[in-house]
């Protein structure tokens, strides 16, 4: 099974960190969640910030997926 979209750019832990802390917060809605901030971010010009939440939101995708995605070592 290969992954929706490519990888996501990690930039730094603190990504990692922000998508864990969303997953504890909204549970099967964080991603979610991280697209609409994405989106906020977006709304107000912020193009960093709205790429930054959209890689946390393909982070949280794969890290939530009950399956392994891509290629399996």
């Amino acid at each position: 099974m290969s992954a929706p979209f490519p990888a996501p750019y990690i930039a730094d832990a603190a990504e990692a960190a922000e998508a864990a802390d969303l997953i504890a917060a909204f549970g099967p809605a964080a991603a979610t969640e991280a697209a609409a901030r994405a989106d906020r971010s977006r709304d107000l010009g912020n193009h960093i910030n709205f790429c930054r939440w959209r890689q946390i939101e393909r982070l949280i995708v794969i890290l939530v997926a009950e399956q392994a995605t891509g290629t399996v070592h």
